[in-house]
């Protein structure tokens, strides 16, 4: 690795790790980054999701004003959350991955339109005040599950799509709900970074360049996400989801 790639890596990392916190996607920028130091995909693939998880952690210490009153609900959806992660990264180590890439932009697209319809579907399905305990409690379950198996197994975008579907799901503001991503993101990190940590295809030398970069990134992208208005935020969110989205449909199918 030279000193362009180190560069690289820096300015990769920090812009990553402020994206993560704001709205989820920015392996996206890191991947790609990796990939341009020489590591074949599923190295990069590997190491990027050892690299960002200091810049989950430090999104959490950011948006931890936001978390107040909520760690009961975090402590029911823990054991979900890294079930879900355990499963994708064991879906990741032994099986192909064309089928799971193929479907990953459409679910990330549906996920920045299921925000972007927020209040029409609430119109629909219902508002979650309107839930009973126990239907918006198996709701909320399944949701974190779903989400943590596709971010063991890839995860780009994964916030984006966490914040669409707990914004039907949980009655909090969308800075809440943000934070509220940012814990379960950080448990699909701790889930990942042990699993490819184990399985002896990180490059630990990428990491010790992006990890400091995200981690500085992550935080400040947290206090940035508290200051923002929720309708610029969720705007953010969206734009950048559907972003994230073509993206992934244009990669999947060249």
């Amino acid at each position: 690795m030279d000193i362009a790639h180190v560069f690289l890596l820096l300015l990769a990392g920090l812009v990553a790790g402020g994206i993560n916190a704001l709205a989820g996607g920015g392996s996206l920028i890191t991947f790609p980054a990796l990939i341009a130091t020489g590591l074949p995909p599923i190295q990069a693939n590997v190491t990027n999701s050892v690299a960002v998880f200091p810049g989950y952690v430090s999104s959490v210490l950011g948006s931890r004003v936001d978390l107040r009153g909520q760690w009961r609900r975090i402590g029911a959806v823990l054991p979900a959350t890294a079930l879900g992660a355990a499963s994708g990264c064991a879906l990741l180590l032994s099986t192909p991955a064309r089928a799971f890439e193929v479907t990953v932009p459409f679910l990330v697209l549906a996920s920045a339109a299921t925000l972007y319809f927020q209040d029409r579907i609430r119109g629909l399905v219902g508002h979650p005040r309107a839930l009973s305990p126990r239907r918006q409690s198996i709701t909320l379950q399944v949701a974190v599950f779903a989400g943590a198996v596709y971010g063991g197994y890839f995860g780009a975008a994964l916030g984006v799509m966490y914040v669409a579907v707990l914004a039907l799901v949980v009655d909090e503001s969308l800075n809440r709900i943000n934070a509220l991503k940012n814990v379960l993101t950080t448990t699909v990190g701790v889930v990942t970074v042990l699993t490819f940590g184990l399985s002896g295809t990180v490059d630990w030398l990428a990491v010790l360049v992006l990890a400091p970069a995200t981690t500085i990134g992550g935080y400040g992208g947290a206090l940035l996400a508290r200051r923002l208005p929720a309708r610029l935020l969720k705007g953010f969110i969206v734009a950048f989801g559907t972003i994230v989205g073509l993206v992934l449909l244009v990669r999947a199918f060249a």
